[in-house]
C-alpha cells in the first residue's frame, strides 16, 4: 500500500497533492473572508449570500484586480479561464488519490 501525503484546508476542506498549493489557497480563501466583511460593513442591507460571493470573486481575481488598480482595466473583462485561479486546477478530491 502506498502512502500519499495530502494537504487540507481547514477553511472549506479543499484537498492539495502539495503545501505550496494548500496554502495559496488557504490565503485567497482569507482575502476573500475579509473582503467579505469589507463588503459586509460597508454596504448597508446587502445579503450574506451576496457578499461573501463578491468576496470570493474578487480573491480569485485578485492579480487582474491588482493590474486594473495600477491602469490597466481592461484586463478585468478578459476571459477569467487565463490562469487566474492557480488553486482551481491543484483541488485534489480525496477519492482520487485512493
Amino acid at each position: 500500500m502506498a502512502v500519499v501525503a495530502v494537504w487540507k484546508c481547514d477553511r472549506d476542506g479543499a484537498m492539495f497533492d502539495n503545501k505550496k498549493d494548500a496554502e495559496e489557497h488557504d490565503k485567497m480563501l482569507e482575502l476573500a473572508a475579509n473582503i467579505t466583511t469589507l463588503i459586509e460593513r460597508s454596504v448597508e442591507g446587502i445579503d450574506e449570500q451576496v457578499s461573501e460571493e463578491i468576496g470570493l470573486l474578487l480573491a480569485k481575481r485578485r492579480d487582474a484586480l491588482a493590474k486594473a488598480c495600477k491602469g490597466k482595466p481592461e484586463v478585468l473583462l478578459e476571459d477569467e479561464d487565463h490562469g487566474e485561479d492557480p488553486s482551481a486546477e491543484t483541488v485534489t478530491p480525496f477519492a482520487a488519490n485512493q
